[in-house]
């Protein structure tokens, strides 16, 4: 378990003093390529000012993802049970996934205004079908021969949907909410890009054009730091609901 945490940081600090080292080395002008430590340094003097965009973006990304959530498991409920249905909808889920963030943001913008319901609304079609694919997935890698038997004994489809396919659709829902997840924050700050009054991604493009590279890369390591944030909450919340035949958690 220590060697599983210890190899990546090991390779990120390795990663960060090369950076360092070129920086200072090289002669690069901070205006173009700031090393670590500036980014630090801006990071530092600079959070009081980042704190509150970093917070709009949390909370739009929560809630975007909450929904989508309950958006792809109520959607895959159906489909399992409707396969016409999902014959006729998945081409569509899925090239609803082949429109480009950059062009997307901005019609969200101009469909529905500057307010919070398009930056949702975004993070909802960019994080739901990556679940809604494992779902799918997961409902069928139930064996035969167990729905079989459990509607032999007289189960129904609601029945076999509970205590069969639900529970193997949780490894497999669990992998689609870590890649959901990482693509949460990302969709946020792409929407507020094409408007916002707040938030990391009008931060970002402020920086930019103040030409701070610094303050770019400071809120770039703190969405970053949102992301993995979340993804620790979500490893989490997968130890704390599986629990061994003892009720204790297994390895991960």
């Amino acid at each position: 378990m220590l060697m599983r945490v210890l190899t990546p940081l090991a390779v990120f600090a390795a990663l960060l003093a090369g950076w360092e080292a070129y920086c200072r080395l090289a002669g690069v002008s901070p205006l173009v390529l700031p090393p670590p430590s500036g980014v630090l340094r801006a990071l530092v003097q600079n959070r009081a000012e980042i704190a509150p965009h970093a917070q709009a973006t949390l909370s739009v990304a929560a809630l975007g993802f909450s929904l989508s959530v309950a958006f792809a498991f109520l959607t895959s409920v159906v489909l399992q049970a409707l396969p016409r249905a999902e014959r006729a909808l998945m081409p569509l889920f899925v090239a609803s996934q082949t429109v480009p963030l950059v062009a997307l943001a901005p019609l969200m913008i101009l469909w529905f205004g500057f307010g919070l319901l398009p930056k949702v609304l975004l993070v909802v079609l960019v994080t739901f079908l990556p679940m809604l694919i494992s779902l799918l997935s997961g409902y069928r890698q139930v064996p035969q021969a167990f729905v079989d038997l459990l509607q032999a004994m007289g189960a129904g489809r609601w029945t076999v949907f509970r205590r069969a396919r639900l529970p193997s659709a949780r490894p497999a829902f669990l992998a689609g909410l870590r890649i959901s997840a990482t693509y949460a924050i990302v969709a946020t700050i792409f929407a507020e890009y094409a408007g916002a009054r707040r938030g990391l991604g009008i931060y970002i493009l402020a920086a930019k054009n103040n030409f701070r590279a610094d303050l770019v890369l400071a809120a770039v390591v703190v969405s970053a730091g949102l992301t993995l944030a979340l993804l620790a909450l979500l490893h989490l919340a997968a130890r704390l609901t599986a629990r061994g035949p003892e009720g204790q958690a297994p390895d991960a």
